[in-house]
């Protein structure tokens, strides 16, 4: 696969969006006790904004992304239980890191729930470093970033 077949979602992509989404983290349910935020996020809105990206035809995987002044909000990646495994997560994960690169921004930052450990272990393989765990509501999440380049001595 290439970046060529991540583009952005149009108005008839958010039924896949969402039964991208649902079918991703719906297994998490019953571990965290709490049905994951994504799960309930405005996906038209989303589609609308110009903030979700998707790949796959019907769509297998997405990423919500949100352009901030200093850096590049991974907001959500979801990947498809039959596509999982395929290495389409790196795909997009990889995207993200260039999106943010040509928007000219030093680092993305993302953020997993506590008892999502598989999220946890693949930021950490690919470089992301936790910056803090906190609660935000009901949620127990840590948070991550990952700088593109060197930070800044100072």
């Amino acid at each position: 696969m290439t970046d060529a077949l991540i583009r952005p979602a149009v108005a008839a992509d958010v039924p896949a969006v969402k039964a991208v989404t649902d079918a991703a983290f719906h297994h998490y349910i019953e571990r965290i006790g709490l049905v994951p935020a994504p799960m309930e996020y405005d996906h038209t809105a989303n589609v609308a904004a110009g903030r979700v990206f998707v790949t796959g035809d019907p769509v297998t995987g997405l990423v919500v992304v949100i352009h901030e002044a200093d850096h590049l909000y991974l907001d959500e990646i979801a990947v498809h239980p039959d596509a999982q495994g395929t290495g389409l997560g790196r795909l997009l994960l990889d995207w993200v890191e260039r999106h943010a690169g040509e928007l000219g921004l030093p680092e993305v930052r993302l953020l997993t729930n506590a008892m999502m450990w598989e999220n946890q272990k693949l930021y950490e393989r690919y470089g992301y470093e936790v910056v803090e765990r906190r609660a935000d509501g009901p949620y127990d999440r840590i948070h991550y970033r990952k700088f593109l380049n060197a930070p800044p001595m100072g």
